[in-house]
């Protein structure tokens, strides 16, 4: 695996039947345990997580690819013991942050206007755009998006929830059928009133922000998956607080636009400046 297999954490002391199970091909021991408390997903933590020192991680392919990053659909999963006890085995998507040979990074500076780094040399490489600052840029965005994904998952947005990060990975919950992703919402063809429900559901998304005084800054039907009837929000390193980064209520109005657009095309009535005022209504309340 890219993040390459790492030593077995068990010790002398270990259950024998898992010290026979080593990670074989595109498999490495669990990451979780290497995790600082700061690194792992809120609580209280769904009961489907596995967190067990014993558990194996399988990739099993490429959900998706992308300029800036790749998603693999990942096993992890205790060798031997039951797959249908909860904390026993999950599917997981694992969002990798390209590296500098391989990528071809450009997140907006307009998402970080607000934000700061605490290094002085990190800050200027970041300015410069060294291969450095380009490398630390990586790491930030994926802790930026793993930690929008545990603030929105506490205040009861629909994301996925966020298992770990480490480095330029973001482990978080698998949204899909099985092994098969979710569809986008704009792949999605509704009838008029499940249309409209999801219409419901995505405002409800953007006002929850907008109470936190936040917006997901580049919301589109490609970022929001479709799964069971239920909307849920994806790709989220760029989320921005409104009030404080000077493009904040810009990116919102964006984003209502992109959502409004969208639904008018499917010939749902929608009034992006309507909604747009809400939400700010909302963000001031």
């Amino acid at each position: 695996m890219p993040q390459g297999t790492t030593a077995s954490p068990f010790g002398a002391a270990s259950d024998l039947r898992f010290q026979s199970t080593e990670p074989g091909a595109d498999q490495r021991w669990s990451t979780w345990p290497a995790t600082l408390p700061s690194e792992r997903g809120p609580e209280p933590r769904p009961d489907w997580l596995v967190t067990s020192a014993a558990a194996i991680d399988t990739e099993l392919g490429v959900v998706k690819t992308g300029k800036e990053a790749d998603l693999f659909l990942i096993e992890r999963a205790v060798p031997d013991a039951p797959a249908d006890v909860p904390g026993n085995r999950s599917l997981l998507a694992a969002k990798r942050y390209r590296t500098t040979e391989h990528s071809d990074f450009h997140r907006s500076a307009i998402y970080t206007e607000g934000r700061g780094t605490r290094r002085t040399r990190d800050m200027r490489a970041l300015t410069k755009g060294t291969s450095y600052g380009r490398a630390i840029a990586r790491v930030q965005w994926a802790y930026a998006e793993f930690d929008a994904l545990g603030r929105l998952f506490e205040l009861g947005a629909a994301v996925p929830y966020p298992v770990q990060v480490s480095e330029t990975e973001v482990l978080m919950e698998f949204v899909g059928e099985g092994r098969v992703a979710a569809p986008r919402l704009a792949q999605v063809r509704a009838k008029p009133d499940e249309l409209r429900d999801l219409f419901h559901q995505v405002a409800d998304f953007m006002r929850t922000l907008a109470f936190a005084g936040l917006a997901h800054g580049d919301l589109s039907p490609y970022n929001l998956l479709v799964h069971r009837g239920r909307v849920v929000a994806i790709d989220l390193p760029q989320v921005v607080d409104v009030v404080a980064n000077p493009q904040g209520f810009d990116l919102l109005h964006r984003d209502c636009v992109n959502v409004c657009d969208w639904f008018t095309r499917q010939r749902l009535e929608c009034d992006a400046e309507e909604l747009f005022g809400e939400l700010i209504a909302d963000v001031y309340r």
